[in-house]
Formats: C-alpha cells, structure tokens, sequence
C-alpha cells in the first residue's frame, strides 16, 4: 500500500512538489508527508488557528457554569494527529527552532505532555505556512 500511495504521489506533480516542500522541514518524513497528503488535504488552505482545530490539537475548555476544567485537547483527525506525535517526537530532536520551544515550555514548568502538543501544533502551523507559501524550509543562523 505505501508503494501504490509513492507511485501516485510521485505521477502526480502538485503532490511531489508539496511533498519535496514537506520532506525538506527537518523531522518531517515520508510517513508524515504521505500522511498528510492523503488525510489532510485542506493543509496550506485554511489559517493557524482553524487547521490545529481540525487535526485535534488545539486547546478547548472543558467548562461549565462556574466550573473552569483544564484545557484538552480532543476530536479532529487521529490518524494524522497520530503520525504528527511520532514526527514531533523526531523533529524535537532534529529541527533546531522545535526544540528550542520545547525546551523554553519546559524551562517555564510545562508538563513534557504539553510541551509535546504545543510543539506538534507549531510544527503543524509550520508546515501548513509552508505548504500555503510554498516556500521551502529555511534554517536559521
């Protein structure tokens, strides 16, 4: 099945390119580029706050009344919030400006569980700037 899903990305020009800007972020692999191709075609259309809603990482409350609960995230889309959490768990190790938000929430108390999130959803709102730009992955200095 991934060789049927490579042999269509690449016959495909608009996917290999998207796919050549994805692959180029540092932590960002075939599995989390064909991914994302494949289950979350709405990438580089949609702003910040509305495409980490649709993969299920943003933050939303649990309240109620005068109850105020911690902030979950929840619902979206679990393959792809799934494969992000194994990339972000890589990327974290790989990609320079990660893991210095990781290691800045970390610092400041976060709880490595929320760092992690908040790190997937920067990766996400990374390459979905990518992906609406396109243009590729620029390290910096």
């Amino acid at each position: 099945m991934d060789a049927d899903l490579r042999i269509q990305v690449t016959s495909n020009l608009a996917w290999r390119e998207k796919d050549e800007l994805l692959r180029n972020v540092p932590g960002v692999g075939p599995t989390l580029s064909m991914t994302l191709l494949a289950e979350l075609p709405e990438l580089g259309s949609l702003d910040c706050k509305q495409i980490a809603a649709l993969v299920g990482v943003a933050p939303l409350n649990r309240d109620s009344g005068r109850f105020r609960g911690r902030r979950q995230i929840f619902g979206g889309r679990k393959e792809v919030r799934t494969v992000l959490y194994m990339a972000t768990l890589s990327a974290i190790r790989y990609n320079h400006m990660l893991r210095r938000f990781w290691t800045r929430l970390r610092t400041n108390g976060k709880a490595a569980p929320v760092a992690l999130v908040a790190s997937m959803r920067k990766l996400l709102v990374v390459l979905n700037a990518i992906s609406r730009t396109n243009e590729p992955w620029v390290t910096a200095t």
